[in-house]
């Protein structure tokens, strides 16, 4: 209705929603953009784990992006604002976690992810998601986790200071959305940025 003729987003929650668009959408996603980030360390003994099926697929195109293997809670929302994950299907005994999700918001379900894990016996955490939200008691509940060496988001949502943690690290989307821009512009394959071979 403004006048706009094509639309950028970033990994939407629901995918689904560009089909509700009238103009072209480019639905982009950070999946390259984390994974450059953790290929820097030995992932010999790393698992990649999604809360739940529903961000299964992303997990998976994450995963092979790392070359490890990938496992998903079963999750099942009981309340807005709880959540209850009954099991994990994956190996996760003694690995290297990798938490990987579209976005956090009140931490709820990493939290009760993070009690699975240990209840089966997984090692050493890292948590990567596009977009941070941190809302509510997310801060309190993620810098209670004594496992939990890393949180990585992207900058698509501003962090406010306070609700930084010395163990977050915030990585930049701005290239991949420069880049998605100049193959607009210039007629080129936007889709080819995000092929998982």
């Amino acid at each position: 209705t403004a006048g706009a003729r094509r639309v950028l987003t970033m990994t939407l929650h629901v995918p689904q929603a560009v089909g509700f668009f009238s103009v072209p959408v480019d639905h982009l996603n950070a999946l390259n953009v984390l994974a450059r980030h953790f290929r820097e360390r030995d992932l010999t003994n790393a698992v990649v784990v999604s809360p739940d099926f529903g961000n299964a697929k992303p997990a998976t195109q994450f995963a092979r992006l790392l070359g490890v293997p990938v496992a998903a809670g079963t999750k099942q929302r009981v309340a807005d604002d709880r959540v209850v994950i009954e099991t994990i299907v994956g190996d996760v005994a003694g690995k290297q976690i990798i938490i990987m999700d579209d976005e956090i918001a009140t931490a709820g379900s990493i939290v009760e992810l993070l009690a699975r894990l240990r209840e089966r016996g997984a090692g050493r955490v890292a948590i990567a998601c596009t977009h941070g939200l941190f809302t509510g008691p997310a801060i309190a509940r993620l810098g209670a986790q004594p496992d939990v060496d890393e949180i990585v988001a992207t900058d698509t949502v501003p962090l406010a200071p306070d609700k930084r943690l010395p163990h977050m690290r915030t990585l930049s989307i701005a290239p991949l959305l420069a880049e998605a821009i100049r193959r607009i512009h210039e007629g080129e394959s936007v889709s080819s940025l995000f092929e998982y071979t």
